[in-house]
């Protein structure tokens, strides 16, 4: 049995968070029943991959709307209100991604909708909260990314800004949903009261970055100083970074660098006896080091510092990782079904519980392929 078997959550979010949560929950049990806009739906089913369709529907919606069901209802119609409010009465959690003002206008914000059910757990994601002058702004990512100051950690020193190759915000902002759903129904085993959750993209980013702006709110606001070489953590001393080899990129964590300089037999290094240094020379010893591992290739020099016990490791494309066999032990991939043929294939909930990994190969649903079911 998985943890939240019994547990019954509509879900009224669009896009990436709010789903990503409720992708989670599914996986672990729930049923998640998707409220989606007649005629329309989710606009994430249309977000287009060049090339790339899974049964005419965007991949990105696919991945993260897997093992729910689809119900279509006009939330500004007066004929849906009964509908609705017996979906509501019948249901445990609800997650809103509405922008400011929009549930209140549709009958639908937490005080609305607690008179019809007080046991319910009301999740709501935005981009910036509910008060403020950017409570309006639109709940994008990579907005979010770079009012954060995200950007500022990536790339070398001179670099321009760089986001992260994910929607990270909103991933993250998902799963404090999840965190925030399940506390509050281990709450209501205990008081048989709801609650309302809130979580957004700026709060949800800025807590990701806890250990640097720790470093920066007590360190007189210093901003992080990049590295001009091989950049990975601009508050981390070198080594810290990914270097080109002859074939093949190596990544290299935190070491000595005098012991780094005896087992690669790069004489220059050996001088940088004081710790201190590697702080404050950082960009001149990465420098060294960078030139010295173009001699050889990523497995020779694996093979020194492994045996050392050296914290480094090659650098994998996707097709080099689902290869490895320490990859393929995790089983983290899974195929999706339809009529017992395979859809496609994407990820499975990383949890295990008890030893038990949680798969699930329900495709995603058609746009109100359930209205029957529930209406």
């Amino acid at each position: 049995m998985r943890p939240l078997e019994g547990v019954k959550v509509l879900d009224f979010s669009q896009y990436l968070a709010g789903p990503s949560a409720t992708l989670r929950l599914a996986d672990l049990g729930a049923k998640v029943v998707k409220v989606e806009r007649e005629g329309v739906g989710d606009g994430c089913r249309n977000l287009r991959v060049p090339d790339c369709e899974i049964e005419g529907e965007s991949p990105l919606f696919c991945a993260v709307n897997r093992n729910k069901d689809s119900i279509c209802l006009n939330l500004k119609a007066e004929e849906s209100k009964k509908s609705l409010e017996k979906l509501i009465r019948e249901s445990d959690v609800g997650v809103f991604s509405f922008r400011p003002g929009v549930a209140e206008r549709l009958g639908l914000s937490y005080e609305d909708i607690r008179k019809w059910n007080p046991r319910l757990i009301y999740a709501e994601v935005s981009g910036y909260g509910s008060e403020g002058p950017w409570a309006k702004k639109p709940g994008q990512d990579l907005l979010a990314q770079s009012l954060s100051g995200l950007p500022w950690l990536n790339g070398n020193a001179g670099d321009a800004p760089t986001p992260m190759g994910l929607s990270i915000a909103d991933m993250f902002a998902g799963q404090y949903l999840v965190q925030g759903i399940i506390s509050a129904l281990i709450r209501r085993e205990n008081t048989g009261e709801g609650g309302y959750i809130q979580v957004n993209l700026l709060e949800s980013i800025t807590d990701v970055q806890f250990e640097v702006l720790t470093t920066y709110l007590n360190d007189g606001h210093c901003p992080p100083q990049r590295c001009s070489v091989n950049n990975a953590n601009a508050y981390i001393s070198a080594p810290y970074g990914v270097y080109e080899t002859k074939e093949g990129y190596l990544a290299i964590a935190m070491c000595s660098i005098v012991v780094l300089g005896q087992l690669l037999g790069c004489d220059e290094l050996l001088k940088y006896t004081d710790e201190s240094e590697w702080a404050i020379k950082r960009d001149a010893i990465k420098e060294i080091l960078k030139e010295h591992l173009m001699k050889n290739t990523a497995e020779h020099w694996l093979g020194i510092l492994e045996a050392a016990d050296i914290w480094c490791s090659r650098v994998l494309n996707w097709d080099e990782l689902f290869q490895e066999e320490g990859f393929q032990v995790l089983g983290m991939l899974q195929d999706i079904r339809r009529d017992r043929n395979t859809v496609f294939q994407t990820t499975r909930c990383p949890i295990t519980i008890d030893g038990e990994r949680y798969y699930s190969d329900k495709p995603v649903p058609m746009l109100g392929q359930n209205n029957e079911q529930y209406l």
